[in-house]
């Protein structure tokens, strides 16, 4: 792992500027520079960098941060991986720190297996380039399926040899050992103990994760051979590091422009995404024949929440979409589905069609899961049985979405497509939801719904309080707004405005609930009294991305682009020293302001949970004692701070 020196030197060493200008055109705008937004499409700049403040920030989709959470939101990184990435962007030699012996040995293991994985593509790509059977035949498969030269070393596309023992001799040969050979799947061991080549004679397709890194194989018979063989591809066995169920194929080609578009195409196969691509459109992955899993909705969501799945029109089309639709429902995605014509798959389309007239097709023709079961289940129903079977289809699918308003919404378009009064499918959903709850021993949303909304609406005020507070700390927490006041030991110290809200807050053991404001709040105090220490600087650039993700957030001005800054007049010693003393007072108030709500806050909430004690204490008698004398000093904490924020008490 990334030693914390080392991490220093490259957050130290990334200047912004730098960093956007690899994927934004920028253009000098003030003190700041502008550009489009690389994470929405826009026609007017709304994306800002700022190199005083080592931060960017896009006022049209909020997307932004330092050049850490730009590099893992643009390139869809983890944490080490973006600073691995402006490490080598700005030359910095990492330094890993040192590890215990089971993480080495894990963490060897698995790396082993990547550059086992990583030779054996190279291998396939140079079997496929330079060799005379490679040209001859593998080659002359992909250009057969109108793949360009360009697109198959995109894809990192190979061909295998027929000598079944070559593939194991010339990777013993250069070093790899037989272990990770044979834990990969590249090979498996005959009853003889010979390394035999999984993939030979085959065209190969490297699965490529989301971190650039070849994790799996699918190798496919020829053409010529695939009449009458059972198994046309042949894929990676399961191990450290490929689960099938978990990757998509094309999902790191793909991540960008899904990210960019907004939506992702599931397709069923390998060429159908490379061929998608070659047509221009790039936001599309595979699951090569598995059903859907969570883990591979969690990865696609993670970059959009609109799918599509794009299939061809047939039996096993209608099939495929079916069985995804009711899972991508219920983890929150808006689900459409699109059928091509008669004879046609996304690889076929593809080579026939611009990417325009392909993305028109699908405008036109893509239709949400209501349409798409109501035409599939109802319409074509043969008798009253299999129309009620398909409506309740309908309603079951309808009644696994979170979202109660886009549920009632669903239920309204179903009624109003199939002629039926939209009270029935209402009852029948919730009868649906009810049996569920049953089955689960869980409550449903509806049965819960009235007490997460009181719990919601007292939660989502803490945390608008709790972020105002983070965000003047961020702003200003360095600055003293206090001078001359005496500690319990009888000292005069100053306080700054992080101390003022954490001293005010342990006065009462009270601390912030959100746990990122709290580390801001606990950090700046602790900081404060350092010379240079300043709190947006350190927080823009704090160890913990998520806080820096946060404080880059918060230190950016709502109306920066709207403001135009007013010329500078020259002030007298005195207009200054006015000028300060105005601050300060200000900064008084809204420290003092935000730190009575949210202890207000708090104890209100500590109130109730002392209530429902005094139930669960009643056969107690010393716990009850115990959790009265708490509450009593509750109320009276409460009943000042009501004095102090002029409120009554109900």
């Amino acid at each position: 792992m990334i030693d914390r020196l080392t991490v220093e030197r490259i957050k130290e060493a990334s200047n912004i500027v730098d960093v956007v200008s690899e994927f934004v055109s920028l253009k000098k705008s003030g003190a700041n520079y502008k550009g489009l937004c690389p994470f929405h499409d826009e026609k007017t700049p709304s994306f800002m960098v700022s190199p005083a403040r080592g931060t960017c920030h896009c006022f049209g989709c909020g997307k932004g941060g330092n050049p850490v959470s730009f590099i893992m939101e643009h390139e869809q990184l983890t944490y080490p991986e973006a600073l691995r990435w402006l490490a080598k962007k700005f030359g910095i030699e990492i330094q890993e720190r040192e590890i215990s012996d089971q993480e080495r040995q894990e963490q060897n293991e698995r790396e082993s297996m990547f550059i086992v994985n990583e030779w054996a593509a190279s291998y396939f790509e140079k079997m496929l380039h330079d060799d005379p059977d490679g040209v001859a035949i593998g080659m002359q498969y992909y250009r057969g399926r109108g793949f360009r030269d360009d697109v198959i070393r995109k894809f990192r596309l190979g061909f295998d040899g027929k000598d079944r023992h070559a593939l194991a001799k010339q990777a013993k040969k250069e070093g790899y050992k037989a272990d990770f050979i044979l834990k990969t799947g590249i090979c498996y061991q005959s009853d003889k103990g010979e390394l035999i080549d999984r993939y030979s004679d085959r065209v190969v397709f490297p699965w490529i994760g989301l971190s650039g890194k070849v994790v799996g194989f699918s190798a496919r018979v020829l053409d010529s051979r695939t009449k009458g063989v059972n198994q046309k591809y042949v894929n990676s066995p399961d191990s450290e590091i490929y689960h099938k169920e978990r990757e998509l194929f094309g999902i790191y080609q793909a991540k960008k422009a899904i990210a960019k578009e907004d939506r992702v195409y599931i397709v069923e196969g390998q060429t159908d995404v490379i061929s998608m691509h070659q047509c221009g459109i790039e936001n599309v992955v595979a699951n090569s024949g598995t059903a859907l899993s969570i883990h591979q909705i969690h990865m696609l969501h993670r970059f959009s929440s609109n799918i599509t799945l794009l299939y061809d029109g047939d039996a096993a089309g209608i099939h495929a979409a079916m069985r995804g639709t009711d899972m991508l429902l219920s983890e929150g995605m808006n689900v459409k589905v699109l059928f091509l014509p008669d004879n046609e798959d996304p690889d076929s389309f593809a080579r026939k069609h611009t990417a325009a007239d392909f993305r028109q097709y699908i405008e036109e023709h893509q239709t949400d899961f209501v349409q798409f079961k109501t035409e599939i289940l109802v319409n074509k129903a043969k008798d009253s049985q299999q129309r009620s079977e398909g409506i309740d289809s309908i309603v079951q699918s309808i009644s696994v979405i979170p979202n109660q308003i886009l549920r009632a919404t669903y239920l309204h378009d179903t009624a109003q497509l199939i002629g039926m009064k939209e009270d029935t499918l209402i009852s029948r959903m919730n009868t649906i939801i009810h049996e569920r709850k049953e089955n689960s021993g869980t409550p449903t949303a509806e049965v819960a719904k009235p007490v997460q909304a009181a719990v919601l609406d007292n939660v989502t005020r803490t945390n608008h309080v709790e972020r105002l507070i983070a965000q003047l700390i961020v702003r200003k927490g360095e600055k003293v707004i206090l001078k001359d006041v005496e500690d319990n030991d009888g000292n005069l110290i100053n306080l700054t405005v992080a101390q003022f809200i954490y001293y005010n807050l342990a006065t009462d053991n009270l601390k912030l609930q959100d746990a990122l404001c709290a580390t801001i709040l606990e950090e700046a105090t602790m900081h404060s009294g350092e010379p240079n220490f300043v709190a947006e600087t350190y927080f823009v650039n704090h160890q913990d991305i998520e806080i820096s993700k946060l404080a880059s957030s918060l230190a950016v001005d709502k109306y920066a682009l709207t403001q135009t800054k007013a010329p500078e007049v020259p002030l007298s010693e005195q207009e200054k020293a006015l000028n300060e003393e105005q601050e300060t007072e200000k900064l008084q108030q809204q420290a003092l302001h935000l730190t009575l709500d949210i202890r207000m806050d708090i104890v209100q909430q500590k109130l109730e949970e002392l209530k429902k004690e005094v139930v669960t204490a009643a056969s107690d008698p010393q716990r009850m004692k115990e959790v009265m004398a708490e509450y009593q000093q509750m109320q009276h904490i409460r009943n000042e701070l009501a004095r102090q924020l002029g409120v009554k008490i109900k």
